[in-house]
């Protein structure tokens, strides 16, 4: 198997130490290029090449979230070919790494080498749907290209706090979960739509869904975690389904600490819930549009204000060794 390892020197969970290690333990089972990233898009650019190659089987992202979405948006930048395709394998690096561990994989770098290894002798994979964003026809975002993601989206509150966050990194500050919680309540207290949402959830042959003051979409379960506590949006969300939508219409403090509660003690059984909470599963199409320009992210990478996005969830786009 040839295969090309694409390494985040970034990835804030693991040293080059580590990093050396991982190399030369997949390098013994494989024919192994490996390539660091060196500015932002590199990962995407390699898993370019490897999708428009001959002899590539495998590309291998070792990082976090973000150096997963860039190599999965490289490999499909001529759309979906499950069978045509270099396969996939994570190796989990960043702070939160959501996909891996949604994939079942340990969130510890030097396990889920031994986990993939593992995998690649017994054969096992597994292929998973993803989501597709972009620019609405007929708006002033429907220049935006269109980009996947594999865990989740989300336009307004949440996406303020992704770029609160970022905002911070490019200070220096290290990205912790306590980090995310202070962004979260300073996010809370300049929130200007609140009380009054702009959003309106529009899917085809349904009524539309207005004043959403937060809407936040999942290709999966869990939708983030907080440490090693698993945070359910839409706990039926699944990688095997195409995608789900949690929107609430207000975000006063007794709806946030309402909400935030069941959040924090949400489960693959049971998540928010209330007469502000709307939940949409399985969709394949629909479009969130915005009165007004709000934040949106994907994969947990702020991606700037937009005031309308289509979405498609598109089933068994990529194989994933697991």
């Amino acid at each position: 198997m040839r295969a090309l390892l694409v390494v985040n020197p970034a990835a804030t969970t693991t040293s080059a130490r580590t990093r050396d290690v991982l190399i030369h333990a997949l390098a013994s089972e494989m024919k192994l290029e490996a390539v660091t990233t060196e500015y932002r898009g590199h990962a995407r650019d390699l898993g370019r090449r490897a999708a428009d190659s001959d002899d590539i089987d495998l590309v291998v992202a070792l990082g976090g979230d973000g150096t997963v979405n860039e190599v999965v948006n490289g490999l499909l930048h001529r759309g979906p070919d499950v069978d045509g395709l270099p396969k996939l394998a994570v190796v989990p690096g960043g702070s939160t790494n959501v996909f891996a561990r949604a994939l079942g994989l340990p969130n510890d770098a030097v396990e889920a080498t031994g986990a993939i290894l593992d995998a690649l002798e017994n054969r096992t994979e597994r292929t998973v749907g993803l989501g597709l964003a972009a620019g609405t026809p007929g708006t002033e975002d429907e220049s935006v290209p269109e980009r996947w993601f594999t865990f989740c989206a989300g336009l307004g509150f949440d996406a303020g706090v992704v770029g609160r966050v970022e905002q911070k990194r490019e200070h220096g500050k290290r990205s912790t979960h306590a980090l995310y919680v202070r962004q979260v309540v300073r996010q809370f207290l300049n929130e200007a739509h609140r009380r009054h949402g702009q959003i309106t959830l529009d899917v085809p042959g349904q009524d539309p869904v207005t004043d959403l003051a937060l809407s936040i979409i999942c290709n999966t379960a869990p939708w983030t975690y907080l440490g090693n506590r698993p945070v359910y949006a839409s706990p039926k969300a699944s990688f095997d389904t195409a995608l789900d939508v949690l929107g609430l219409k207000r975000l006063s403090t007794p709806a946030v600490a309402l909400y935030g509660t069941q959040l924090l003690t949400s489960s693959p059984e049971k998540g928010p819930r209330g007469k502000h909470a709307v939940s949409r599963h399985d969709l394949t199409d629909f479009t969130l549009h915005s009165k007004v320009p709000l934040p949106f992210q994907m994969d947990g990478d702020h991606l700037g204000l937009r005031t309308s996005v289509t979405f498609t969830g598109v089933r068994r786009a990529l194989r994933v060794i697991v």
